[in-house]
C-alpha cells in the first residue's frame, strides 16, 4: 500500500478515494475518524489519507487527481443582459436568464 495524499475533509477523501476506484485504482480512506482528536494533535496530523492499495498505480492516481483539482472554469455571456458570468453557474446571478446550450 502507498499513501498518496491528504484531504481537507471526510467529503472530499471519500470523493477521491471513489473516484480512483472508479478509474481501476483499488483506493482506500484511512484516517477518517482522526478529526475529533484535533487539538490534542496539531490538526495537520489528523487529515484523511488517500491510500492506494498498488504502488504501480502512483503515477495514474495523482495524474487523476491533479485534473479533478484543477478543472477549466466556464465563462459565459448572459444573452438577456451582457452580464459576463463565470465559474459554474448555469443561470445569470443578474437576470437569472438561463446558460445557452
Amino acid at each position: 500500500m502507498l499513501r498518496l495524499t491528504h484531504a481537507p475533509n471526510i467529503a472530499i477523501a471519500t470523493l477521491w478515494s471513489d473516484l480512483l476506484c472508479e478509474a481501476g485504482m483499488p483506493a482506500s480512506v484511512q484516517r477518517q475518524y482522526l478529526s475529533s482528536v484535533a487539538g490534542e494533535l496539531p490538526p495537520s496530523e489528523c487529515l484523511p489519507e488517500i491510500w492506494l492499495r498498488y504502488a504501480e498505480h502512483e503515477e495514474r492516481a495523482r495524474a487523476l487527481l491533479h485534473e479533478l483539482q484543477h478543472l477549466p472554469q466556464r465563462h459565459w455571456r448572459c444573452q438577456r443582459c451582457g452580464e459576463q458570468i463565470e465559474g459554474g453557474f448555469e443561470q445569470c446571478w443578474n437576470c437569472g436568464a438561463l446558460m445557452p446550450r
